[in-house]
């Protein structure tokens, strides 16, 4: 009997506007050869299914017993003479959840029982041109999520967002994931999964592959996949780009492969699933599946790696599977990747490009896929998720899709390179690009040259303005709190946000957060930093550090700063609530860069 029927899965939770780039790629590779494979899309699904009038009902009746029954439960464990260390971990969620319910009880009873009537109302919003009315979208917005509080009370301390999923209780080390992933009070995933297994064990697959890409999905992930080890003999596998940033630690810890996983992939996956796909069908030994970590006896193996595919050789991506109305999002906006991995790549922040070694799709295949993409699903709108597209790239694409006549819109990020001369910019609007997200980084000459970023300081603002005049969004990305940074540099940062708003028409602030790969963890002292604490969360993406600059207290004050002085410049504008980017290109392509750069919600004006 032939083994190769295959089903991918994408767990929660990760942001419902789009389908993640990951498993469309994948399946495109392995029905491009031949084997019978499936996409399943469980965080649009869990969205769904959780954001039901009758689901937030049940939730908030059923958290309002627990807090009858939590009540009985302090009595028994509370003593104002202990301390915090004196409780146990369970112990320290009840008292946790007893005085977060209570809370929420006493302040937003009355409020919290209206919002199932309205919940299925505002996901139509998201779904509808009814999108596109800027009040009526951030009210639905605000339902969503008093809703999505409301699901969550019952597995309190645990609280799910649109992009975040938040338990104060949870570290990223094993013995944490296994807890809370067999912790039927705190997951809310567990109860999800009931209704999800038998759906994907009709399928009789041979392999089943999640890939979890994030921090955010390692609990609704590893839920998902130590519940199939239990129910089904099929080889689970896990993908994805999370682990294969912490192969070192994995090794430490052969149980993973007990109760989690067969195997896992590492980097990228085109090439390597064909590898794991032979292997399934019997054609080829374990041993020669590239990429691969498995335990065999009480050793953990790691496979030899493959030289990756090239873009140019990699199947197009296939949607076949995917119900594109459950979106939250009148309009797909689909993830596309025209390159792999970052051609400056010497920036000391960043490790986003780590395990991917770079190379470039030709233009010509990039203008086939869109005229596929448009023929069989009807998909006009794209989200290029390359670590930067380069200006000749940008150049190129933009005569041929112009020459051609393919009528697309797209955003996409960008470093603020010299060579992105006006005529580029202009004849990018004019192919469909509609915002472009700059590195913009900081305003301090001394932060920017310990970044590297490579640019040249004097000329980033007349790009910015060639941007702007070409009739393009420029987003900013800038960050706080980079090792050595003073007060006075931040201020640089701020004051260049205000100063140039007119061509810097959205910013996204962050703190900055060492990742485990990044460049100038291999060379701590080079930028002021101290200590690097040891691991006491191993599976974390991130290390923890101390650095000369700013202190925690100096830091908070100067977001607050910051936040402040540009509301005040900006003054209440709609980007600030449309929170994701691929929202804010929707409104963008809809009504114009003047309009939501101009549109004021104080207006309250509706469409």
């Amino acid at each position: 009997m032939k083994k190769d029927k295959i089903v991918l899965i994408f767990p929660p939770q990760w942001t419902p506007i789009s389908p993640h780039y990951a498993l469309p790629s994948l399946i495109g590779q392995l029905k491009s050869n031949g084997y019978s494979a499936k996409a399943m899309d469980l965080n649009i699904d869990f969205y769904d299914k959780i954001l039901t009038r009758q689901n937030l009902e049940d939730s908030f009746l059923l958290a309002k017993i627990q807090l009858e029954e939590l009540k009985k439960e302090i009595l028994k464990i509370y003593s104002p003479a202990k301390k915090e260390n004196d409780y146990s971990l369970e112990e320290k969620i009840i008292l946790y959840k007893y005085n977060y319910l209570k809370k929420y009880y006493a302040n937003n009873e009355e409020k919290a029982k209206i919002i199932p009537s309205f919940i299925e109302a505002a996901k139509k919003t998201f779904k509808t041109d009814d999108f596109y009315n800027p009040v009526l979208l951030i009210k639905s917005l605000n339902i969503i999520d008093k809703g999505l509080e409301i699901v969550s009370l019952p597995y309190s301390p645990t609280r799910v967002q649109f992009d975040w999923i938040q338990n104060p209780f949870f570290k990223f080390n094993f013995e944490s994931i296994k807890y809370f992933v067999n912790d039927t009070n705190s997951n809310i995933f567990i109860k999800y999964y009931e209704t999800k297994i038998e759906e994907i064990l009709k399928e009789t697959p041979d392999l089943i592959a999640v890939s979890i890409n994030s921090s955010s999905q390692i609990i609704a992930g590893l839920t998902l996949t130590s519940i199939l080890k239990k129910r089904t003999d099929a080889h689970i596998n896990i993908g994805g780009n999370f682990f294969g940033r912490i192969t070192d630690e994995l090794k430490k810890y052969p149980e993973f492969f007990n109760d989690f996983a067969d195997s896992i992939s590492i980097e990228e996956g085109e090439g390597p699933i064909l590898k794991l796909a032979e292997y399934i069908a019997s054609k080829i030994p374990i041993e020669q599946v590239s990429n691969l970590m498995y335990k065999k006896g009480n050793e953990i193996i790691q496979n030899p790696k493959m030289k990756p595919l090239k873009l140019d050789e990699v199947s197009n991506v296939n949607l076949d599977d995917y119900e594109f109305n459950k979106y939250f999002s009148p309009d797909i906006v689909l993830p596309f990747q025209s390159s792999r991995g970052c051609y400056w790549g010497k920036c000391s922040f960043c490790d986003q490009d780590f395990g991917q070694n770079f190379n470039i799709k030709n233009t010509d295949k990039t203008i086939n896929e869109f005229k596929e993409l448009k023929d069989k699903y009807n998909i006009s709108k794209f989200e290029f998720i390359d670590e930067s597209v380069s200006p000749v790239y940008l150049k190129e694409l933009s005569e041929k899709l112009i020459k051609e006549n393919v009528k697309i819109s797209y955003f996409c990020d960008a470093r603020l390179e010299t060579a992105f001369e006006s005529d580029i910019l202009k004849s990018a609007n004019e192919s469909g690009l509609k915002m472009i997200m700059w590195g913009l980084e900081s305003g301090s000459a001394k932060v920017m040259k310990l970044i590297n970023k490579g640019i040249d300081l004097n000329k980033r603002f007349e790009i910015l303005k060639n941007s702007n005049d070409a009739n393009i969004w420029n987003f900013a990305f800038i960050f706080f709190g980079f090792p050595t940074e003073t007060k006075e540099d931040a201020q640089k940062t701020v004051d260049m946000i205000i100063k140039y708003k007119d061509i810097i028409h959205s910013y996204g602030r962050s703190i900055f957060t060492m990742g485990r790969h990044a460049k100038l963890a291999q060379d701590p002292e080079k930028y002021g930093i101290t200590k690097i604490y040891p691991a006491e969360e191993e599976f974390s993406p991130n290390i923890n550090f101390e650095c000369i600059g700013m202190n925690k207290s100096e830091l908070k004050e100067t977001l607050q700063y910051c936040i402040q002085e540009c509301a005040k410049t900006y003054q209440n504008p709609l980007w600030m609530y449309l929170r994701y980017r691929e929202w804010l290109f929707l409104y963008i392509d809809k009504y114009g860069k003047n309009y939501v750069s101009t549109y004021n919600l104080n207006l309250k004006e509706d469409k």
